[in-house]
């Protein structure tokens, strides 16, 4: 039970925390890495290199929304697979 509260907060602070940004805060920060990288404005490398930066961002979101629910499934009680739940109903 501690750490399905601990998960709900951590995940509480991080939505907290990401939406500090907007989004074209978001996309000066990418631009702006990517310009370090010795990519120039209006090239095709350079969208590249947005398009990758953003799907790494949708890529760790959607692993930290599937690692925290499965957090949450074990805390719970671990996963149903179904034999126990028919065993004991027709018994």
């Amino acid at each position: 039970m501690r750490i399905l509260t601990l998960s709900i907060t951590l995940a509480a602070i991080v939505v907290s925390l990401a939406s500090c940004q907007t989004a074209a805060e978001r996309r000066a920060g990418d631009e702006k890495q990517c310009l370090s990288y010795g990519f120039r404005r209006g090239t095709d490398n350079f969208a590249t290199c947005l398009q990758r930066i953003d799907l790494s961002r949708s890529a760790a979101a959607r692993y930290n929304s599937d690692m925290l629910m499965l957090d949450m499934s074990y805390n719970i009680g671990g996963p149903y697979y179904g034999r126990p739940y028919y065993y004991r109903h027709y018994r």
